[in-house]
């Protein structure tokens, strides 16, 4: 596949699209009030701290995207409490669907009939007329805002795997349809386990509560070795072979400072307490050997109060690695680095850290695992009629995610306002299973070349 030079900012941007009625949103800013050198207590709405859901009327759950991280969903949910069930399965493809009913059943006794198993591009549709009471929404990102929206019209709580679009139009797709839950009181819980994960809550209400004083900056990091990819086979049609290989397709993924960097951006997002509003990055594809991706970038992400985050992701073999996150503030610095999340004063000197359950090998944990406390959170605020929704949220990092994207692919600077404003849509006109004639496959090559 050979590069074009020549590609302009207006192809990754795409031309100005009116917002309407959703507008710029942003989360609110963190501000603290506590007295000088004083912690103030902070509530944290969006998780409940428990072991396990209440008990209550069977939840039936339907699963959209039965690959690894759908089955995985799956279990997280069946695990979250008492009276949940598995009962519908949609995916694209057979052989996917057939390995998740084959897990659930052998693992977890969930017998889900043949009439409630589909497959193809609208398995989705036959799937929400079955009874279901939530769905887990888990294929590849870019179909995230079609299924969100139909699941919404149909009145479903939803579990929305990250990131929640690749593109400004799904973004904002998903903006649109977080208000319509909100409205009707659905409760939607998203992958950004991070605000689901015990020493992350802790350490959050601390710093919202002034136990770094003001915070002044972020350093984002998810820094490992190269992902999966999945060769194509003759008998599969160019959709099929994308689909399969669909975290090294921008079109699908959003490139992978939006499929999976989005956790450190969302956790700099939820700490600093707004969204950024400019970003000029870089990156470039020196390994990766499929698909249209980077496989390097670093942002600086300015706020409107002046503020920085650097952020900054990798997938290269044989390089230095890391995945944490560091919050400055005017008077020390929360440090999230794995099992040893801790407060730090302006020497260095560790002034608190996450009383974790330490096993004989000195091995830390937490006592519940966030992919399986966001299900827990989830069931639990169906079951006491409290609603969450942190769809808008996730949708507002997906598209600082997606801001970064576009800077480093044209190398120039984009605004929020510009992406909140683009029309900018990566997918096909026609879902089929054929060839893929109306998507980007060139790789981007920011700026312009030498000339003599």
């Amino acid at each position: 596949m050979s590069n074009k030079p020549n590609l302009s900012r207006r192809n990754f941007l795409g031309r100005a699209a009116a917002v309407g009625a959703i507008g710029a949103i942003s989360p609110a800013l963190i501000t603290s009030c506590a007295p000088k050198g004083k912690v103030k207590v902070v509530e944290y709405p969006l998780c409940t701290l428990l072991d396990k859901a209440p008990d209550g009327p069977v939840l039936k759950a339907g699963l959209i995207g039965c690959g690894g991280r759908g089955t995985g969903a799956a279990m997280n949910f069946l695990s979250a409490g008492p009276n949940l069930q598995i009962t519908a399965l949609a995916d694209l493809l057979p052989d996917r669907l057939t390995e998740c009913r084959n897990k659930l059943k052998t693992d977890w006794k969930q017998e889900i009939t043949d009439e409630n198993c589909f497959v193809g591009f609208d398995a989705y549709e036959k799937l929400l007329q079955t009874g279901v009471d939530v769905v887990l929404l888990a294929t590849p990102p870019y179909f995230r805002p079609i299924h969100f929206e139909a699941a919404v019209q149909a009145r479903k709580h939803c579990f929305l795997e990250k990131p929640v679009a690749v593109d400004p139009v799904g973004a904002r797709s998903i903006m649109a349809s977080a208000k319509k839950a909100e409205a009707m009181e659905l409760s939607v819980i998203t992958g950004t386990q991070r605000r689901h994960q015990r020493d992350y809550v802790e350490i959050y209400k601390k710093v919202a509560g002034g136990a770094i004083g003001d915070v002044t900056s972020a350093n984002v990091y998810w820094n490992q070795s190269k992902l999966w990819h999945t060769n194509p086979k003759a008998e599969w049609s160019e959709m099929e072979a994308m689909v399969r290989n669909w975290v090294n397709w921008t079109w699908l993924s959003g490139d992978h400072i939006v499929e999976q960097h989005v956790h450190n951006i969302d956790v700099g997002i939820w700490f600093m307490g707004a969204h950024p509003v400019k970003a000029l990055g870089f990156g470039s594809r020196q390994r990766r050997i499929t698909g249209d991706q980077y496989d390097n970038f670093s942002v600086d992400y300015v706020f409107e109060d002046g503020r920085h985050m650097h952020s900054m992701c990798r997938q290269i073999n044989g390089c230095g690695g890391g995945v944490f996150e560091r919050i400055q503030g005017s008077e020390g610095a929360a440090l999230l680095n794995g099992n040893n999340i801790r407060l730090v004063d302006l020497t260095g000197k560790e002034t608190w850290n996450f009383p974790y359950i330490v096993d004989d090998q000195g091995g830390k944990s937490i006592k519940v695992g966030p992919y399986d406390q966001e299900h827990i959170d989830l069931v639990t605020a169906i079951r006491t009629n409290k609603p969450i929704n942190e769809a808008e949220n996730c949708a507002i990092s997906t598209m600082v995610g997606i801001m970064g994207r576009l800077s480093a692919y044209t190398g120039k600077e984009v605004t929020y306002d510009e992406v909140m404003n683009s029309d900018l849509n990566l997918g096909p006109k026609v879902y089929v299973l054929g060839p893929v004639t109306d998507v980007s496959k060139t790789i981007a090559v920011p700026g312009e070349a030498a000339t003599e």
